[in-house]
């Protein structure tokens, strides 16, 4: 099968590739041509995952169709963007109709859920890998950044952490689980939601958001970074799961909610007075922490003491001893 049979049998074809607002001209020519209406700017980000690095390799390639997505489409959540489109850049040791096949579905069935449409890509041999760049639309002066964060504000995470960190064991094989345990838990793994919904609400209200990728103390850095302040996290205001805890012990659990990574919520810094109306609202919002003056991130815990551990998430370069 070569790349343009490949490309039109198993993407081409399929229900998110058939166009949506805002995509002026799809699959088919050398560009796919978006249109974004006046007062809006694009919200554009690249997400790559690689074989053994960020998935287990084989595994379920439906299952992988739905996690490649959904990961690139938080981006969009937490700028605060409505997403339009993204493309998809396929990377393949060798072509297998059956793998593609249920790749393409989980990938359409994301797409579908998350309202964006299919528009181009690449297709090439070698080690298996995924590149998506999603693109998505934001009133101009509204984007969420990591920037802006102020002494006073909250810090605020959209739900539970650490039950996709918590699934890691079982994705590997290391670990089993009954199925009341493990099914929760390898849902928020193999499909996150993207809090498009609450990233949204944000603008405008929060000074500061972005998505729990890497862990939250490692990301939470980010947000310390950017806006210059320093970042008190409380460990014994996190959300967790009773599951989470009845796999792995409350240590455990507090260990993969504070950097395990993998969550995909949203993390934002909200003035006080912004809380009760979008806690009215319903938005499933957990305050664990505040912004202070100074720099970096802090674990405190009930007593007030700096716990902060060495190891604040995943890192694709650090260097070992």
């Amino acid at each position: 099968m070569g790349e343009f049979e490949l490309i039109r049998n198993f993407f081409a074809a399929a229900p998110c590739a058939q166009g949506g607002e805002g995509v002026a001209l799809g699959i088919g020519d050398d560009c796919a041509l978006l249109a974004v209406s006046p007062g809006e700017q694009l919200a554009i980000s690249t997400d790559t995952l690689v074989a053994g690095v960020h998935f287990a390799d084989p595994c379920d390639p439906f299952l992988l169709g739905q996690r490649s997505l959904a990961v690139a489409v938080s981006d969009l959540a937490a700028m605060g963007a409505t997403p339009v489109a993204f493309t998809l850049a396929l990377t393949l040791p060798t072509v297998t109709a059956d793998w593609l096949e249920a790749y393409a579905r989980g990938l359409n069935l994301m797409a579908q859920r998350c309202g964006v449409a299919l528009v181009g890509g690449d297709t090439t041999r070698g080690p298996l890998s995924l590149t998506m760049t999603v693109f998505g639309r934001v009133p101009s002066g509204l984007a969420l950044t990591r920037s802006g964060a102020q002494p006073g504000d909250l810090l605020c995470v959209g739900g539970e952490l650490g039950n996709a960190a918590g699934a890691l064991p079982l994705v590997l094989g290391q670990r089993t689980a009954e199925s009341a345990i493990a099914d929760p838990l390898l849902a928020h793994y193999w499909s996150p939601q993207p809090q498009l919904g609450l990233g949204m609400a944000l603008r405008g209200k929060a000074t500061s958001a972005l998505d729990i990728s890497d862990g939250l103390l490692a990301d939470c850095g980010h947000i310390a970074l950017a806006s210059e302040v320093g970042i008190q996290v409380e460990r014994d205001s996190l959300p967790l799961s009773k599951i989470l805890v009845a796999f792995l012990g409350q240590s455990g659990a507090e260990a993969a909610a504070l950097s395990g990574g993998d969550d995909y919520v949203l993390a934002f810094t909200l003035p006080s007075v912004e809380l009760p109306l979008l806690m009215a609202d319903g938005w499933p919002i957990h305050v664990i922490g505040r912004v202070t003056a100074g720099q970096g991130v802090t674990l405190l815990d009930a007593d007030g003491q700096d716990i902060t551990p060495q190891n604040r998430g995943y890192q694709h370069f650090r260097e070992t001893p």
